[in-house]
């Protein structure tokens, strides 16, 4: 489909390392075409690559490969079903290149939405649309030509220096300066606006959004100057490539992915003002950030190093935080993560920093703790020249533990002999250390004192509770709001009142995910949380006052009639959840609401409106043909907790006989992959 086009545009390209003691490979350069009908790459594709000693073959990753015409004549280029092979004799210490057209058609690493295509790389799977190299360890320069329809927006690694029209499509040619690992190539196609920004430093920071979402943009990407700003300070090292773009894309596998210049992000995070107080993207913005440092700038050499990527983009991540909201809320989120690992090294479960196969838990939290405790041990400064130092002597190169703690080693004067064996080597989590330094904090303190009446009776902790409501921190308040969940009505309905005309979003947020039963003469305060600035107020509000009084139904749902909520629609799905069983609540819209509701279980919808749509459905029991038919498309997601909660969903469904009668006649009606779910199923 794309060959005319990109033989009209094609310039060069190169490559660099796997088989390292063997070859080099240099850059790479490809121009790439997507196909949205049959969900294919088609290409052109040129590397370079340095032979190192005298051999015959050469390897790169390519899954399924097809090679259409291969332009190179000094040796021979072949495939087989995971690899593209370069055949010949090759002389040590010359440079050659490979240049060919080929096809791939991705299993998985990219993804078709709609309009909207994006590339997930991580780990070893970059291979499936562009041959690379499968190994983390070999670093090379990409530039990549991107040809997509004239009416959408391409955002690929590195800076756009040039962007022509070539009969239907658009060329954009992006270049990259610096090499780096295969799995952090990556380009998106979609319908995209942007907003420019430029750092202190003079780095463009291109901020992404689909058109609809304008009125999202501000809160969404609040504080991101100030976020980049911050760690270039923080970490002593200037940022390392040439630009920085973050863009939202629908269906991600992630909350969000640090490509070399160019963030992948959930579109879930896209929030309004209002969304912004429960679930904003300034952790997942300041995470992915850290990563262009630790990760793409220095690369983990091993699993068992996973945590000098992972532990360092959290720890950084929370420091981003902590200059944005204070410092109770840098300490909080200590306490929480090891309340967690706790719990796990309790269980017998805790697992060395260094073990290849630990979990997120310990590579990203476990990582933060041990990089917050190292900091204390041997100071500020000493830290942040350690950082600074390792950091420039291992630019574009892979590490690994000893290097990191090589270069802490070289400027500080304390022992870190047993922060390693603690920290990094012992499966236990070091529990006592790490309350000790939450105990620094004069907030947390505080915490823990209200936290330990939660055993004491209600008479012997009324004035401590009552002072912690009148000017309460979020985190406190919330704690002192979540004591009175169990205890007579009458006696704690003045602490509630405290609660409320406290005015602290946070805390009033506690009243209405913890009080159960709303005693009639607390209803008008109660009422007033379907006013505050919170989606999940506002949910958990509409929900037990509709369900509380009853005679009251129709008011509050023409109240919040026009809320949307989050990404996920989550009051507004409730709310059309609620409308259809309200007795003579505009019956003649009914079915109106019915079908609007069924229609968010379409593959239209992203998997997080179409995952609540399913449970208002299955809730309701209103299943038919149309919304079976989605739930299937939902088990082949490549989301795999979205798929797996829709399998077990169907599972379900099949047990009934009517139900299973139904799915049987599917048939043609589904995808491809998912009829050969279906398949299975049924014979199940």
């Amino acid at each position: 489909m794309y060959k005319f086009l990109i033989a009209l545009l094609f310039s060069g390209f190169t490559v660099f390392s796997q088989q390292t003691d063997v070859v080099d490979f240099l850059k790479i350069e490809a121009t790439v075409g997507t196909d949205l009908m049959e969900k294919k790459v088609e290409g052109k594709f040129l590397t370079t690559f340095k032979v190192l000693v005298t051999t015959d073959s050469i390897f790169m990753d390519a899954k399924d490969i097809h090679i259409n015409d291969v332009k190179t004549k000094n040796f021979k280029i072949t495939s087989d079903e995971k690899k593209l092979w370069f055949v010949g004799d090759f002389e040590k210490g010359m440079t050659y290149k490979a240049d060919f057209w080929y096809e791939m058609k991705p299993k998985q690493t990219l993804y078709f939405f709609g309009n909207e295509i994006w590339t997930q790389g991580q780990g070893k799977y970059t291979s499936h649309w562009l041959p690379s190299i499968d190994d983390v360890n070999d670093k090379i320069e990409f530039d990549l030509q991107i040809l997509a329809p004239k009416d959408k927006t391409v955002i690929a690694n590195g800076k756009l220096i040039d962007l022509q029209n070539v009969q239907e499509v658009n060329a954009w040619h992006f270049d990259m300066k610096q090499s780096m690992p295969s799995y952090l190539v990556a380009f998106a196609i979609g319908d995209f606006d942007r907003k420019e920004l430029v750092s202190n430093s003079g780095i463009p920071l291109e901020l992404y959004f689909k058109p609809k979402d304008s009125l999202k943009v501000e809160p969404t990407y609040r504080y991101s100057k100030q976020i980049f700003d911050f760690l270039e300070t923080e970490i002593g090292v200037p940022y390392p490539w040439q630009n920085y773009k973050q863009v939202p894309v629908r269906d991600f596998l992630y909350a969000g992915m640090e490509n070399t210049t160019a963030t992948f992000f959930s579109e879930a995070f896209m929030v309004d003002s209002i969304g912004f107080a429960d679930r904003n993207y300034v952790n997942v913005n300041a995470h992915e950030l850290a990563h262009q440092w630790f990760g793409n700038l220095v690369t983990e050499t091993a699993n068992k190093d996973h945590w000098l990527q992972e532990g360092f983009a959290t720890y950084y991540a929370l420091l981003a935080e902590k200059e944005i909201f204070g410092d109770e809320y840098y300490y909080w989120q200590l306490y929480q993560t090891a309340e967690q690992l706790k719990a796990m090294s309790d269980e017998g479960k805790g697992e060395s920093l260094l073990n290849a196969k630990a979990s997120s838990l310990t590579f990203y939290q476990k990582g933060a703790w041990a990089l917050h405790i190292l900091r204390e041990r041997i100071g500020d400064e000493v830290f942040k020249t350690a950082i600074k130092n390792y950091l420039e002597k291992y630019k574009f190169k892979n590490v690994s533990t000893d290097d990191f703690l090589n270069e802490v080693k070289a400027v500080s004067q304390a022992d870190i002999e047993t922060f390693e064996k603690d920290w990094l080597q012992q499966t236990a989590f070091k529990a006592e250390e790490a309350y000790k330094s939450l105990l620094k904090s004069s907030f947390i303190t505080t915490y823990f004192e209200i936290s330990a009446l939660r055993a004491t009776a209600l008479q012997d902790k009324k004035n401590q509770l009552k002072t912690a409501l009148i000017f309460p921190n979020d985190f406190i308040g919330q704690e002192a709001v979540y004591q009175l969940a169990n205890e007579p009505i009458s006696e704690v309905l003045p602490l509630y009142k405290k609660a409320f005309e406290s005015n602290n979003l946070y805390v009033r947020q506690a009243v209405a995910l913890s009080l159960q039963a709303i005693p009639k003469e607390f209803q008008t305060e109660y009422e007033s949380l379907l006013n505050d600035d919170s989606y999940v107020t506002i949910e958990a509000a509409l929900y037990q006052l509709w369900m509380q009084f009853p005679e009251k139904r129709s008011e509050y749902l023409n109240k919040t009639q026009r809320i949307e909520g989050f990404q996920n629609k989550n009051i507004r799905q409730l709310w059309l959840a609620l409308a259809l069983i309200t007795e003579n609540y505009k019956t003649t819209e009914k079915e109106k609401y019915l079908k609007e509701l069924k229609k968010y279980t379409s593959t239209d919808y992203s998997f997080e409106i179409r995952e609540k749509a399913f449970e208002y459905v299955n809730e309701l029991q209103l299943w038919d043909l149309e919304t079976i038919k989605n739930l299937v498309e939902a088990c082949v997601h490549p989301t795999w907790r979205f798929s797996k909660t829709s399998k077990e969903l169907l599972n379900s469904l099949i047990r009934n006989q009517k139900y299973y009668e139904q799915v049987k006649v599917l048939g043609r009606q589904l995808s491809e992959k998912a009829s050969n779910y279906l398949n299975l199923m049924v014979k199940e």
